[in-house]
């Protein structure tokens, strides 16, 4: 009749409205089940369709072995169930059975659930947008929800659209939402917990990862950790691999303790801890191993690390000398507080505080010992440092040298001299430019290059340790007592890990008879230069331009290190070039000998001083050269002037007018720049207007 009101039978289960003929009365064991089974409370006057009964019975059918179940047991048989009632479920609709206390909008797809507008271009909300809702803001968003595409930024809600989010004061949730909601916690608890860098797991990092924060490959790390695992402690929250890790990633990246606690997730005193542990390690267990004069054999160094082209320019192989390089580095400190420990520690040098650990490595870069730290004053140069060093007989190196062995140092050495020599030890050193001389002579200058050929190594070696970032910093004046042992670290790492800075090849020892011939030579051309006034008389010479000498030699690069006798000019050639090209230097060729040039060349450090370069040709080669440098006159290779000038007619010219440096300049202001001042006489406008009467 018009106006009564309609009851509507709806299932319990699945909430669908039943017809007269599937509608069955909900008895006591299928309210028992669904109590159970779906937390659902059914009233007395409840119905259950036929196919939800159905379902009801096979999967009683399946349990009548066992008893009654409890919750838990319930449960734990469900996730045991055979793969029949799985495939119940999955015709099981999964419709609203828990009523939670959650803000949650409206269940909707046909218009958008912030402006309920129904427009044609909706977009559903990713499970990942409303995951982040539910996070963020405990807003549950059913699935299947859609909202116009202005509410989202990179597929998430702007947060105009989160406030406009309208919302119950209750959530019915099914079983799905549920299980959907569980497996995202999941995997978010999961993706924060591997956000960190964890070492543990293998799979986590590449190789290259490893190389990268700690200056070692997986198995390099690994076998560090094999010799620490009965020093270092474990804790629950910090294993062996974490702690050596963090102290490695330490000294490697020079981060701060506060950025390390954060990728490590651990405190910053568990972090100083760990770092603590692994170093007192690493000193009594690993360092020992690859670092020190009692970890290697006199005969080790000269069989296995010792070049033979340093054999061959300074050594006897019949007297089995060994030949080490020695040279102090600078970590340098903060200022003390101490005032007596900061005039000691102050260097006139460098201009700033700094401790210096002595290096002695082999030719071929292999640390043997690092000795120190000392402190920087004038009392500590290089060679009051070697006088303690052999005075205190420091890890008995006066039983581990021999008479005849070689020490390559530099000029900071020279007062050492006297005492290497009542050990009857050969020290080779750079030549000193005499007092009141501008220049070395031929024979100093040879000399000097046949030592600077070996005694780079240290240098490199230098710049190895300082490749771990921290020691590379300024340290804070608390971690004073402990930058040896951090040297000490890095170069025993460097011995175990790290390749040779140079190896001995076959051509080795022809180079080294080349050199030693060469440097028994006179240059003739700089004799030629002086006896004639070449470098006076200006007249002589005739511009020319680089594209009117079509007959000089084309050399490749091999040709150009045999005339260098090595690859530190013909680096610097570009350099030197690039400010030719951009300059006022012209070449200038002799009006009796065209073959013989004249090019004036800028000095790279002083702006006010120019030298002026001869070299002399023929159709094959270079046949020889002359610079006014300090070290130009050598003619065991040449200076860095002769070998850019050289490069460039030889190579460079024909590879095109850019060299690949850059002029950084035009980033950067320069205070000198300031436009001249106009005069207001130069102006267009008279500075005289005519006044306009009253």
């Amino acid at each position: 009749m018009p106006g009564e009101k309609t009851e509507y039978f709806n299932c319990v289960l699945c909430s669908k409205r039943t017809k007269p003929k599937e509608r069955r009365r909900v008895d006591k064991n299928i309210r028992k089940y669904l109590r159970k089974r779906f937390l659902l409370e059914s009233k007395g006057n409840s119905v259950i369709c036929g196919k939800c009964r159905n379902i009801y019975y096979r999967d009683v059918s399946n349990h009548t072995s066992s008893a009654t179940p409890t919750c838990c047991s319930t449960i734990q048989k469900e996730s045991l169930a055979p793969s029949s009632t799985t495939d119940n479920r999955k015709h099981l609709s999964s419709p609203p059975s828990v009523t939670l206390d959650l803000k949650s909008t409206a269940k909707t797809h046909a218009y958008c659930i912030l402006c309920k507008k129904p427009v044609p271009k909706l977009v559903v909300v990713s499970p990942e947008c409303r995951t982040a809702v539910f996070v963020e803001h405990n807003i549950l968003i059913p699935s299947g929800n859609r909202c116009c595409p202005v509410h989202l930024k990179d597929g998430r809600f702007t947060n105009d659209a989160i406030h406009q989010l309208p919302t119950t004061e209750q959530a019915f949730i099914n079983r799905t939402t549920i299980l959907s909601l569980l497996q995202q916690m999941r995997f978010l608890c999961h993706r924060n917990e591997k956000s960190h860098l964890d070492f543990d797991d293998l799979q986590t990092l590449t190789d290259a990862d490893y190389m990268a924060l700690l200056g070692l490959n997986k198995d390099n790390f690994q076998t560090v950790c094999d010799s620490l695992k009965h020093q270092v402690k474990q804790t629950p929250s910090r294993s062996l691999r974490k702690s050596v890790a963090i102290f490695l990633c330490k000294l490697k990246t020079g981060l701060s303790n506060q950025i390390l606690s954060i990728l490590f997730r651990t405190s910053k005193s568990s972090l100083r801890r760990a770092a603590a542990s692994v170093r007192k390690a690493m000193l009594t267990s690993f360092v020992p191993q690859s670092l020190g004069f009692a970890h290697i054999t006199r005969e080790e160094v000269i069989n296995g690390h010792t070049r033979q082209l340093a054999q061959t320019l300074f050594g006897n192989i019949e007297k089995n000398q060994a030949i080490l390089v020695l040279d102090g580095t600078y970590i340098y400190t903060a200022k003390s507080n101490n005032f007596h420990y900061q005039r000691r520690s102050y260097s006139m040098h460098k201009g700033r505080p700094l401790v210096k650990p002595m290096v002695i490595v082999t030719t071929t870069g292999y640390f043997v010992s690092i000795l120190g730290p000392y402190l920087a004053d004038s009392k500590n140069n290089d060679a009051s440092i070697l006088h303690h060093i052999i005075k205190t007989n420091a890890e008995n190196i006066r039983s581990w040298v021999s008479e005849d062995d070689i020490f390559i140092v530099d000029r900071g050495f020279r007062d050492a001299l006297p005492l290497l020599a009542d050990l009857g030890i050969q020290a080779e050193m750079p030549c000193f430019l005499e007092k009141g001389q501008r220049q070395m002579s031929t024979d100093d200058a040879n000399i000097s290059r046949l030592v600077t050929k070996v005694r780079w190594v240290v240098e490199s070696s230098n710049a190895r340790i300082k490749r771990w970032r921290y020691l590379d910093k300024t340290l804070p004046t608390n971690q004073i007592p402990f930058i040896g042992d951090y040297v000490k670290i890095v170069c025993a790492l460097s011995n175990r890990f790290s390749p040779p800075l140079n190896k001995s090849t076959e051509e080795d020892e022809a180079e080294a008879v080349k050199m030693l011939y060469l440097s028994k030579q006179v240059n003739n051309l700089k004799q030629t230069v002086e006896e004639n006034c070449l470098n006076r008389r200006s007249i002589q010479w005739q511009a020319v331009h680089e594209c009117d000498i079509q007959n000089f030699p084309t050399l490749d690069e091999e040709q150009l290190r045999d005339l260098t006798c090595g690859t530190y000019q013909l680096k610097l050639s570009r350099s030197y070039i690039q400010e030719h090209i951009e300059g006022e230097c012209d070449i200038f060729f002799h009006k009796d000998n065209e073959r013989l040039l004249k090019v004036k060349i800028q000095s790279r450090h002083t702006s006010s001083k120019q030298y002026f370069v001869w070299i002399e040709y023929s159709e094959c080669t270079v046949n020889a050269w002359y610079c006014t440098c300090r070290a130009g006159a050598r003619v065991v290779g040449r200076c860095s002037h002769i070998a850019a000038i050289i490069w460039y007619l030889a190579k460079g010219r024909h590879e095109g007018k850019r060299y690949g440096v850059r002029d950084w300049g035009e980033h950067v202001l320069d205070a000198a720049d300031i436009p001249p001042t106009i005069d207001d006489s130069d102006s267009d406008v008279s500075s005289c207007e005519s006044v306009p009467e009253e």
